[in-house]
């Protein structure tokens, strides 16, 4: 298999779909955020949101679900080099998912203020 280094931009941009992917078909909390995502995005639309609400949930969004891709990319590595149970793995492995909350509890504070936002207006 080829090196993902130095290969063509719509290459590497595939590389990464599959990854997306990948996760997204065998990640339950990777289809649990989109699908919150996907929600919230309704919700905006629906109350006409400013732009920067728009914002503001894209880039809580895309943190959260970056962090669900690195924290998936770090325990497949992980199970594959160490399949055992490891206490410096288990440390990999939960700080990969400490990183996942603190993502997604920073996420929730801006929805909890969309929220009051909207109350506000009506």
């Amino acid at each position: 298999m080829p090196t993902h280094k130095n290969q063509p931009f719509a290459r590497r941009l595939g590389f990464a779909l599959a990854g997306c992917g990948a996760a997204l078909r065998s990640e339950h909390s990777v289809k649990l955020q989109v699908a919150a995502l996907l929600g919230v995005l309704v919700v905006l639309g629906w109350f006409r949101a400013e732009p920067v609400w728009w914002a503001l949930i894209a880039l809580s969004s895309g943190l959260v679900l970056a962090a669900e891709l690195l924290n998936t990319a770090l325990e497949h590595l992980a199970d594959h080099l160490h399949p055992d149970i490891h206490p410096q793995i288990r440390i990999v492995k939960d700080c990969a998912a400490g990183a996942v909350l603190l993502a997604s509890c920073a996420a929730l504070a801006v929805g909890v203020a969309l929220i009051i936002h909207l109350a506000g207006r009506h």
